[in-house]
């Protein structure tokens, strides 16, 4: 069982390439709900790839210097918040089986006892309140399988949206299967991760949630991708899905009225 350190006062985060490029509005969220827990965030323009993709396909001498690359840009003592569990376990967990018996070995293992995905340094470390602040509504959320497997995101997860008092937290069939996105698994078997992502939209629709939240935003790219082709196809349903950290912003967020914001 991990022991978890007291609040510290600085933090880097790690926003993961895909929020990066893809969502970077994700990032910026997640930033200000951990400075409104009260922490500097140090955010390191040069991060990458944390080498997932390179170490799940094999090649692990690449997977190392992606590895190393990173480690360096992170040298202060402060806690590495990463924006995504399947990241958050290559860098916790898979770095140190990486360098398993070489002379980085202590090195690294020290960088990963420093390593925390986003929610679960909420819940564990900052023991974080929510104040709910929006109106009745619902929402499903995805964990990806590697997620829930190496960080369990989906407990720290759903400990945070329990604590929103108006948001119905609904529980999709066959909530722990894959989404089929896998990395490079989508990529290599396109036809069976259809298959998955079909099954896994269906099951999310049938929940009839208002939003779909995922802590990952590789799973959120391959669900919306289907969603919204399934859309253009004349299903009129329209859910898209968000990172947990923009919905947790908007709902813990107060809206200023007409008279504060003049």
């Amino acid at each position: 069982m991990r022991i978890y350190p007291a609040k510290p006062d600085k933090v880097y985060f790690y926003a993961t390439c895909l929020v990066d490029l893809f969502d970077p509005d994700a990032g910026l969220d997640a930033i200000t709900l951990l400075k409104q827990q009260n922490i500097e965030v140090i955010y390191v323009e040069k991060q990458t790839c944390c080498g997932q993709p390179a170490y799940t396909s094999g090649y692990d001498d690449e997977a190392q210097s992606v590895a190393l690359s990173q480690i360096a840009l992170f040298p202060e003592s402060y806690p590495v918040i990463v924006l995504s569990g399947s990241c958050g376990g290559m860098m916790h967990h898979h770095y140190r089986r990486l360098f398993a018996g070489s002379e980085q070995e202590s090195m690294v293992n020290t960088f990963c006892d420093r390593v925390f995905e986003f929610t679960e340094f909420l819940v564990h470390v900052c023991r974080a309140k929510l104040q709910d602040h929006g109106p009745a509504t619902s929402v499903v959320m995805h964990t990806s399988c590697a997620a829930r497997r190496e960080m369990n995101v989906h407990v720290t997860a759903t400990q945070l949206l329990n604590q929103l008092e108006h948001v119905e937290l609904k529980i999709q069939d066959y909530e722990s299967e894959c989404c089929g996105f896998g990395g490079t698994f989508s990529v290599r078997h396109p036809n069976i991760s259809q298959a998955m992502v079909e099954d896994k939209t269906r099951h999310i629709k049938a929940t009839q949630a208002d939003h779909l939240v995922s802590a990952d935003w590789g799973c959120l790219l391959n669900i919306n991708g289907a969603l919204d082709f399934q859309h253009q196809q004349g299903d009129p349903a329209t859910l898209q899905g968000r990172h947990l950290a923009s919905f947790l912003l908007e709902r813990t967020t107060t809206e200023p009225t007409q008279e504060q914001s003049s």
